[in-house]
Order: C-alpha cells, then structure tokens, then sequence
C-alpha cells in the first residue's frame, strides 16, 4: 500500500515537474517570437514596460492636473461669481495664447504617459 502510494506521488509529481518545464519552453517561445515580430515592427514593445506602469502614479497625476481646469471653471459656473468667472476666462483667454512648441510638447507627454503614440497627433492620424 505505502509501495503504491509512493509511486502515485512520485508520477504526479513528474508529470507536474515536466508540465511546468513545458509552460517554460512554451513561454520561451512565446517571447522568441514576439520579439522576431518586433524585429520585423509587426508588434509594439509590451512587457517589462507594461509591469512597470502598473505600480504607477504618473497616470492619476496626469489626470488630476488635467481635470483642475475642469473643476475650476465648473466651481465658477455653479458659485455663480461674476469675479470667478472673469478669472476663468482670463486664464483661458491667456492659455490658448501660448506658444505652439508648449502644447505640443505637452500633448506629446501626456500621450507618452498613457502609451498613446503621440506623433500620430502631428501625422493627422497617419501611421
């Protein structure tokens, strides 16, 4: 009985063992060709990239500084201020004037920090 019991750990156990060094040969090439697809730019760079952004904070950040103008022009409307609303549209006003290579840049990075292909913006959409 114990004879029997040993051989039954002793074959689950190898056939374990050998599937988790099938999963590695398999993931092996996997990641041989995905990188022959990016050799050949058929593929974007996914991975360690990918793992890195996902303990992140640069995207809520991002996000927060984009959504101050938001709220505070919503603040102006709701509060019914005349003197709010002045200064929201002043800041408006002055931020459309600024420099083109300044909201370019700015696109560019916000599209870098959300993986977005930024220089597709100043292709109009071409690839």
């Amino acid at each position: 009985m114990w004879f029997s019991a040993i051989k039954l750990a002793i074959s689950a156990g190898s056939k374990i063992y050998a599937n988790k060094q099938k999963a590695k040969m398999a993931m092996s090439d996997a990641q041989l060709l995905h990188a022959e697809r990016q050799a050949r730019g058929e593929e974007a760079y996914q991975g360690k990239l990918l793992e890195a952004r996902q303990s992140d904070w640069k995207d809520e950040a991002v996000l927060i500084i984009l959504s101050l103008p938001v709220l505070v022009l919503a603040y102006a409307v709701i509060s019914d201020d005349p003197t709010a609303m002045d200064k929201v549209k002043l800041f408006f006003e002055m931020f459309s004037q600024l420099p083109g290579w300044f909201t370019n840049l700015w696109i560019l990075v916000v599209a870098s920090i959300y993986g977005i292909k930024g220089t597709q913006i100043f292709r109009n959409g071409k690839k």
